[in-house]
């Protein structure tokens, strides 16, 4: 029976979809009671034959090539690396146990016993028509859960490729290939109907479509809207905070909510900063090519148009009317005021980013609240400082879920293999953001767990200790029975 709820049926599949889905439902559940008899070194055989199935160098270049040639957006240099991400998040999965017992706490006679979340939902945004189903299906068969992926219609050709390879891989252990499958006649209603008919759904893309997710009926993990912002102070080391941006900026064109979009720095440092930000391939606009990008970026109304989203910057600098160097890897502006009607104090998708100039960290701080109050809450801020104290204040103040310390945004707080992050594509933002977790997206979101507790030692700590200066003994009548403890709960 469709749990879908009322709101949602303004917009009803047809027929066609209709059987697709059912049929894609009907398949999911088959191969899950198969996989739910699996142990756990078969599942993380499976999960290794999937991830080799997608990341081999020979097999992601050539989706890198369709992902960009269909959806045009991306740089194929910089996407190349998000084969990376796949290993680093098969390196998670394989590290964790999903299978029976996958934790205890002698202390605390808990026992913690893994069970699938079911048939999740895959929402894939066009940015990664590879990397979000290769990274979903790994934790999902990780789980033992069965994943049906909606794609984005502009990159659609290349997810259901992505998802055919790992399906071929599955079927080649021995597996059913059911486990994974891609949807094909895609559009809002169809994904809306998908998410409301899963067990679990994982949203990532655009605001609309995770604000949909939420309100599917379905339990749902999403992401907000990003725009990073960093801090440089005076302490930075700006040879490398300056490669950093780069690498950031450049990454695949810009088009990840995590690409640095704003540079807070300090006056002392500022002119050195964009000094080494120009060696590092930066240009900076003059007065008239900032108003030429922002009626480029923006309409009047301040929405953002879509044919500057993650485009190379010579391309930016052609749509707004000038041209700038072939080797320029990224166009700078000059923050002006910030506040909603100052739109490069947003979010900005492309390689473009704004500097801002600071004096004391105090000020530092009330410009960074400005522009999370712009935008962007929930998602990732970053430093460039080797001062615990300021590094301290802004973990504080930032209305964040993550802290990038010396390291570049956009590789680094989905996870890396030279920090601790848990390795993902989706990022919760907290309520923040309107998402119901402020961590990275990992395995353990894509689990059900039964927690079994046998009886401890008490652990009854006496009132005084509990209520401290507050407890009056004089207010207690008479002591607690037993009968008292055991209907607490």
């Amino acid at each position: 029976m469709s749990n879908i709820p009322p709101e949602l049926k303004k917009t009803e599949i047809n027929a066609e979809q209709r059987e697709e889905l059912d049929s894609a439902f009907a398949k999911a559940r088959a191969a899950l009671a198969i996989i739910e008899t699996y142990d756990q070194a078969r599942i993380d055989r499976l999960c290794q034959a999937v991830a080799w199935a997608v990341s081999n160098k020979k097999t992601f270049t050539r989706l890198v090539a369709e992902g960009i040639a269909e959806s045009r957006l991306g740089d194929p240099d910089s996407r190349m690396g998000k084969r990376m991400k796949i290993r680093g998040i098969l390196r998670d999965a394989l590290r964790q146990k999903s299978v029976g017992i996958i934790e205890e706490i002698p202390e605390k006679g808990i026992v913690k016993y893994g069970k699938p979340a079911g048939v999740v939902a895959c929402i894939v945004p066009t940015t990664n028509p590879d990397l979000t189903p290769a990274g979903n299906a790994i934790y999902g068969i990780k789980a033992r859960d069965a994943v049906i992926f909606s794609p984005h219609p502009r990159a659609k050709k290349t997810s259901f490729e992505t998802v055919r390879l790992m399906r071929e891989a599955l079927e080649k252990e021995g597996a059913p290939p059911d486990l994974l499958q891609c949807l094909t006649r895609v559009n809002i209603p169809m994904s809306q109907a998908l998410m409301a008919e899963a067990d679990l759904v994982i949203a990532t893309g655009g605001q609309p479509m995770v604000r949909a997710a939420y309100s599917s009926g379905t339990p749902a993990y999403g992401v907000g809207a990003g725009n990073s912002t960093m801090i440089i102070d005076e302490t930075a080391n700006i040879e490398e905070a300056a490669m950093n941006t780069r690498l950031s900026k450049t990454s695949d064109f810009g088009s990840g909510c995590s690409a640095d979009g704003n540079l807070i720095i300090q006056e002392g440092i500022f002119d050195a900063f964009l000094a080494q930000l120009v060696k590092e391939g930066g240009y900076i606009a003059n007065d008239t090519e900032k108003a030429a990008l922002r009626k480029a970026m923006w309409d009047d109304e301040l929405h953002r148009l879509a044919d500057t989203v993650a485009v190379a910057p010579q391309k930016l600098a052609e749509a707004a009317g000038f041209s700038i160097p072939a080797d320029r890897k990224f166009i700078i502006v000059h923050g002006d005021a910030i506040g909603k009607g100052h739109p490069y104090s947003g979010e900005k998708l492309t390689t473009l980013l704004a500097v801002y100039k600071y004096g004391t960290f105090d000020e530092a701080l009330n410009m960074m609240r400005g522009i999370y109050n712009v935008g962007g809450k929930g998602h990732s801020c970053g430093i460039y400082s080797f001062n615990q104290d300021h590094i301290h204040q802004l973990a504080m103040a930032a209305p964040v879920s993550r802290i990038m310390v010396r390291q570049p945004q956009s590789k680094a707080n989905a996870g890396a293999f030279n920090n601790g992050m848990p390795m993902t594509s989706s990022l919760g933002c907290g309520t923040w953001g309107g998402n119901v977790i402020s961590e990275n997206v990992s395995l353990k979101h894509y689990m059900n767990t039964t927690w079994v507790s046998v009886p401890i030692k008490e652990d009854r700590p006496s009132d005084r200790e509990l209520f401290g200066a507050f407890y009056d003994p004089a207010m207690e009548e008479g002591e607690f029975t037993a009968e008292d403890m055991t209907s607490a709960c």
